[in-house]
């Protein structure tokens, strides 16, 4: 058996599935049943406990899995609570001081979350010797000026996905200067090249990393109340419409923002037996459109923000509108549907019987069984996830497929360490992309996929 749930601001979802053990359930004809519960106040694992122990209890005794999609991250970006105050270190000098960092954050999340920032001297580049030596002093002082004020530590290097060198090093001196136990977040483990969207990023992961060990922390503890089989796998959502473990979510609590919408357009295009379509989550108040692209959410451009930040995450590209304004609906509808041909339309979440089919003319409309509880459908039937990007420089006698092999395995180490099966992971290379601002450079990117480590 595997239980999913989705944790909502007003309502908390749950099914209970016969799992295959794949981590691909295809539809809904596995629910064996579907509760939804009030969701308790600024307590989201309380939410989780009552809306598991609404569900049977001899089967639930079964469960080997359980999926929760927290959302307590996005939560706490939007209540500007419960984050961490960071250190923000650049590491770029003169090369990398046009922006400030933290620049454009709104003003409010901004207060709650900068300790400080600091740009010293250093950086990489795509060859060993295109960076500048790091200003080791310089970071020292950094952290000694802060100490006892940042409660993490964000560093950015110049082309850190590239040579992460430089970031770990600095990493070694703030935390012999501010205290070994002081979390220190790399980018090069964030985000893509682009340096303000990634360091953007890195800053969001420091600042929720407090409250992620806090959750993870609670809902560990509250695993003996829920009655599942002994030694039962904890999951947690992720931005692309899979999973990870919770030690993972530990090191890297960004990957679950935005992870509520991704789940749900997963969970639709499952419920709906389709892989490509648009899917409408219609709520109390508001609807949400996003795309399903090969069977995951259709990830936002260069433009996508959480909280009001630009990030380089791979979330969900969404539309919002208001749930009765069926008119906005249908245009946002259209504006994801692409440029040829016409996707089916997945109507799903609490309000979608209010939406007459009328209101979508000349679209293909699906209304899945279980479409009110999609977000803890796609929690259920999720994959472990994992991905890997590099950027090279092309050129004569560069063995570039050497480097995609490798993109491929580092893609397939990160799933495992999010919690997947070694022995039953799959890689997907994705095409190559040309970097507009680095002249002969590509970016390689792939995914892994794979279901949990077996009790």
């Amino acid at each position: 058996m595997i239980i999913g749930v989705d944790v909502g601001p007003t309502g908390t979802d749950a099914v209970l599935l016969d799992g295959d053990g794949t981590g691909g359930t295809t539809d809904g004809s596995r629910a064996l049943r579907a509760v939804r519960v009030p969701s308790l106040p600024g307590d989201a694992v309380g939410s989780l406990v009552a809306a598991v122990e609404a569900l049977p209890r001899e089967p639930r005794a079964r469960a080997t899995q359980l999926a929760v999609g927290l959302r307590v991250a996005d939560r706490a970006l939007a209540e500007r609570a419960g984050l961490a105050h960071v250190g923000v270190l650049r590491i770029g000098g003169e090369a990398a001081d046009t922006v400030r960092p933290l620049f454009g954050w709104p003003a409010e999340l901004r207060g709650a979350v900068c300790a400080g920032t600091a740009n010293v001297a250093g950086g990489g580049g795509l060859g060993p010797h295109d960076g500048a030596p790091l200003d080791r002093d310089a970071v020292a002082r950094f952290a000694a000026e802060l100490a006892g004020r940042a409660e993490a530590f964000a560093v950015c290097a110049v082309f850190a996905p590239a040579d992460g060198t430089q970031e770990r090093e600095a990493a070694e001196i703030l935390r012999a200067e501010a205290g070994a136990d002081v979390p220190v977040v790399l980018s090069g483990e964030i985000g893509s090249l682009g340096l303000l969207r990634r360091e953007n990023a890195t800053v969001l992961d420091a600042a929720l990393c407090l409250l992620a060990a806090r959750v993870a922390d609670e809902l560990t503890a509250a695993l003996p109340l829920l009655g599942l089989a002994p030694g039962a796998a904890v999951l947690v959502t992720r931005h692309d419409g899979t999973l990870m473990s919770l030690d993972h979510l530990r090191r890297q609590p960004g990957l679950s923002l935005g992870s509520g919408p991704a789940c749900t357009i997963r969970g639709a295009g499952l419920l709906g037996g389709v892989r490509d379509a648009v899917v409408a989550d219609i709520g109390e108040r508001r609807a949400r459109v996003g795309a399903l692209t090969a069977g995951y959410p259709q990830e936002a451009g260069p433009g996508g923000r959480i909280g009001g930040v630009p990030v380089s995450l791979r979330v969900p590209e969404l539309l919002t509108v208001g749930a009765a304004a069926h008119r906005d609906l249908a245009e946002a509808v259209d504006r994801m549907q692409p440029a040829a041909g016409r996707l089916p339309v997945v109507l799903v979440g609490g309000g979608a019987a209010a939406v007459p089919g009328r209101a979508l003319p000349g679209c293909d409309v699906v209304r899945p069984g279980h479409g009110g509880v999609a977000g803890a459908f796609g929690a259920a039937a999720s994959p472990v996830g994992g991905h890997h990007e590099r950027i090279v420089r092309a050129g004569p006698g560069r063995r570039l497929d050497a480097v995609r092999d490798e993109v491929r395995d580092l893609a397939r180490a990160g799933a495992v360490r999010a919690g997947a099966d070694p022995r039953r992971v799959r890689t997907l290379l994705e095409p190559d992309l040309t970097v507009p601002y680095l002249p002969g450079a590509l970016l390689l990117r792939a995914r892994a996929f794979g279901p949990p480590l077996p009790l």
